[in-house]
Formats: C-alpha cells, structure tokens, sequence
C-alpha cells in the first residue's frame, strides 16, 4: 500500500492526553477497555472523503501503550465515523493485537458473505450505527435490518449510538433486530434532568424489558456538567450497573473524539469506576465477565439467564 499525504487535523481538534495521570484504581486480571479507536495513521490509513471531521492520527501503538498502563489487558476498537465503512485501520489493529483485541466494524449493506467472514477472522464481532446527525448520516430503518440480518448468523451484534430524545423514536427499530443491541454511553443522557426523569427511566425501563439489550456506561467527560472527576453522572451510571450487571460494558473512549471544551484524563476515567461499580463482583462483571462473553465468547456461568 503506498503512503498517502498526511491529513492535517480540524483545527478546533483536541488532540488526546498527552500524559495522562497512573489511576489508582487496578482493574482485575483480563480487564477489558471495551470502547476504544484508532484514527489511521492517515498516511497509510486515509480519512473518508464523506468524513465530518478530520482528527489527529491516533495509533494502535499508542492504543496499546495506554491500555498497559492503565491495567487493563484487552481492548475493544470500535470503527471511527471518520473512516466510514474503510475498516482497514480496525482490521490493522486487530490482527496486530492478536487475541488481545476485538472489534466493531462499520458495514454497508452491499458488504459480502466473503467480506464479512474476513472481517469475523480478523476479531469484528459487531456492527455499529450512528444516530447523531452531526457526526455521521443516518442508516435508513430498512438498511439497518437488513445489514443485521447478514450479521446476526455470525453471532455479531449491532451497537447503536444516538441521544436520550431520540429512543422513542429508535426503540421500535432496535426491538425489531435479530441480533443483541449494545447502546453506547447509556443512550447520551441529560444529566441537567436527573435519574429520576421519565427521560432516563424510558431508557431503563426499555433494558428491563428486552434481555438483548446491553449498555456502556463509559464517557462520563460527555455527559458531565460539573467536568472531572465527573461525579454528576456517577448516579446513572451506578443505576444501569446495579440494576444490569451482566449486561454493561465500560470503555475509555480513547482518543476521546469530538470533545470541545477539555480533553479527558484517561486515569481519571479509571479512577470513576470504583465509584459507581461499587464491588469487586461488579467490577469484575463490568470489565472481565461480560466483555469477555460478548466479544470472545467466554462464559464464566455467572450470568443472568
């Protein structure tokens, strides 16, 4: 493959932690950091023409160096919206991790059987969708079923990422797909509104009605208004982790993009965990059972049925 020209990064762009801090907190053996990217390097790894920003590069190297030092021993890398449905910097990253890593892929529904088997032997267990407008173009309803369709005999899942306003809408779409449905960053919402708010509640009440349903509850540094240590949101995230310890998942979100007004530590990120996943039990459901159930296909027989 031959060098393209390096692409230069938007200019608002925060560029990721340069040092981050060590976390206090040590995550138990086989941690998994379960939302993570990688962003090219777009020389060898160009950025989508149809991108809506331009980040900085963000490697697997470096990737790697931070899941080491933060404790953790696996990752997984979810397709960045800034290289569209070119997964070859996800695969890339992924065949160098061996069985350390896993991964999400973005697909279109002309993607083949053949295409997909390779994506399957390179570690992608999963598809995933975007349904904020100003980062990526919505999937059409239809589209989404039928590229779930092609995935859901693999054993893939779909992840959907879209903001609290919008789950009404979406709900009746996600029930309707064969395969489990992993929402990120607990559906985006509105802190300002509270946990009681019939907001939130809608989205818990949907997880409690549908067992295929599974949350992040990672990017606090998103949904916070107070900023770091971000305890304002520590609430709803303890309230998805107790009430759904075998189906949450907790990532970094490293190289953290699209913030705009701070770039987040990623020590400090770990160092939330303890304070909503309050148990070594939990802890260990929410970075080692229930990652390595979803993405490896190991069951510790702890699960809810």
């Amino acid at each position: 493959m031959s060098a393209g020209r390096p692409q230069i990064m938007d200019p608002d762009w925060l560029a990721f932690h340069p040092n981050p801090s060590k976390p206090r907190f040590k995550p138990p053996a086989g941690a998994v950091d379960a939302h993570c990217h990688v962003f090219g390097p777009a020389a060898q790894f160009p950025y989508a023409p149809e991108r809506k920003y331009t980040p900085c590069d963000a490697s697997k190297a470096q990737l790697f160096a931070l899941r080491d030092f933060l404790g953790f021993e696996r990752n997984v890398i979810v397709q960045a919206t800034c290289h569209g449905k070119d997964n070859r910097a996800l695969t890339d990253a992924l065949q160098a991790a061996g069985e350390r890593a896993r991964g999400v892929a973005t697909v279109g529904e002309d993607i083949t059987e053949t295409e997909l088997a390779e994506l399957d032997a390179a570690g992608v267990r999963g598809v995933r969708f975007n349904f904020l407008r100003r980062l990526a173009d919505f999937t059409p309803h239809d589209v989404l079923r039928r590229i779930a369709a092609k995935v859901a005999p693999l054993g893939w899942h779909v992840v959907v990422y879209f903001e609290a306003p919008d789950l009404a809408e979406l709900k009746p779409l996600f029930a309707s797909l064969p395969t489990k449905v992993v929402v990120d960053h607990m559906g985006r919402p509105d802190v300002a509104l509270g946990v009681d708010h019939p907001q939130f509640q809608a989205f818990v009440q949907w997880m409690a009605e549908d067992a295929d349903v599974w949350s992040k509850v990672s990017c606090p540094e998103r949904l916070s208004l107070a900023g770091p240590p971000y305890n304002d949101v520590v609430p709803f995230q303890r309230a998805i982790v107790e009430r759904f310890p075998d189906r949450v998942l907790w990532g970094t979100d490293w190289p953290h993009p699209n913030l705009k007004n701070h770039m987040a530590d990623d020590g400090v990120l770990a160092d939330q965990i303890p304070k909503f996943a309050t148990t070594p039990e939990r802890q260990r459901k929410l970075l080692v059972d229930n990652p390595q159930r979803l993405y490896w296909g190991v069951s510790t027989g702890t699960a809810e049925p």
